[in-house]
């Protein structure tokens, strides 16, 4: 015994018991699964869109000209734009709609909260392309919004205001992420105490003073970090404006699916798919700390 304690002095590392790896082998496995699933992914685009292509061939030879392209070329700068401006009015209409209905459960007392929580997320188990078809078979021409414009007599014909174009891209991304958008703005209406409620109607307010004034401003955090996310969710997307964007509902995420699939030009992909992960990335940290801001401010 006394032997095995001299040796721990004089050499601590020679004896490493398991309850002393297993924080090194929990600390490794939270950090694989990242590394191996975004940054790895991440560094392979990035090496990938200082590449070019010849004739159908990859050329790995360093260039930035997929970058001069996506700046100089008059079809992609604006397109990327007008998709940032489509998702930015997403994400606001989805807050908007989510707003209510989050402020609706917080009133609910018992089972009946959760359990319509959850009947709100249970659409999110379903199948996206399922989700799209519905929306569209919605907004399509012989949908059930122009026939009902038409019983009306709103309308003397179907429009098509609504489908294949950017009008139904906007549409379709609102009502398929609007439950995203309804769980952080729940959530952090549910922490605000209800004592400063009532603090406020006993200084004298108004039911609509108290929400103006007390709710909304300390709802903030969770409002701004649902717009954030949605955000985040509608600008990657190409599902969506592929079925039902039509030919003038082109979007940033489409350009990227065809570079990868009809035009076989990954390096250029590559090079989009880069530029769109940095916004991404500058809207969450965006999101972030303007959450952080108001978080503070509380």
């Amino acid at each position: 015994m006394s032997g095995r304690v001299a040796d721990a002095a004089t050499n601590p590392g020679a004896h490493v018991g398991p309850s002393r790896l297993a924080p090194w082998l929990a600390m490794l496995a939270a950090y694989a699964v990242p590394v191996f699933f975004v940054l790895a992914p991440l560094t392979l685009f990035l090496g990938y869109s200082f590449f070019s292509v010849d004739q159908g061939d990859i050329v790995f030879t360093p260039t930035i000209a997929n970058y001069v392209r996506f700046f100089t070329d008059p079809i992609f700068l604006p397109i990327f734009w007008r998709t940032c401006l489509l998702c930015l009015a997403v994400a606001v209409l989805c807050v908007l709609f989510a707003f209510p209905v989050a402020y609706f459960l917080t009133t609910l007392r018992g089972r009946r909260r959760y359990t319509l929580l959850v009947l709100l997320l249970v659409p999110l188990l379903m199948s996206y392309v399922i989700k799209i078809y519905a929306v569209r078979s919605i907004l399509g021409g012989n949908g059930m919004l122009n026939k009902a414009l038409l019983a009306t007599g709103l309308i003397d014909q179907p429009s098509m205001l609504f489908v294949f174009n950017l009008n139904a891209v906007l549409l379709t991304l609102t009502v398929l992420l609007i439950p995203f958008a309804v769980l952080p703005i729940f959530l952090s209406l549910e922490r605000i105490p209800k004592a400063l409620r009532h603090a406020s109607a006993d200084l004298g307010a108004s039911g609509a003073q108290t929400f103006w004034r007390v709710t909304v401003p300390l709802s903030m955090p969770g409002t701004l970090s649902a717009m954030s996310f949605v955000f985040v969710l509608a600008i990657g997307d190409f599902l969506t404006p592929q079925m039902v964007g039509g030919q003038s509902g082109f979007t940033f995420g489409r350009i990227i699916y065809s570079q990868f699939g009809t035009a076989f030009n990954w390096p250029f992909g590559a090079a989009l798919s880069v530029i769109l992960a940095a916004v991404v990335i500058v809207a969450i940290r965006l999101g972030g700390h303007a959450e952080r801001r108001h978080g503070g401010a509380r």
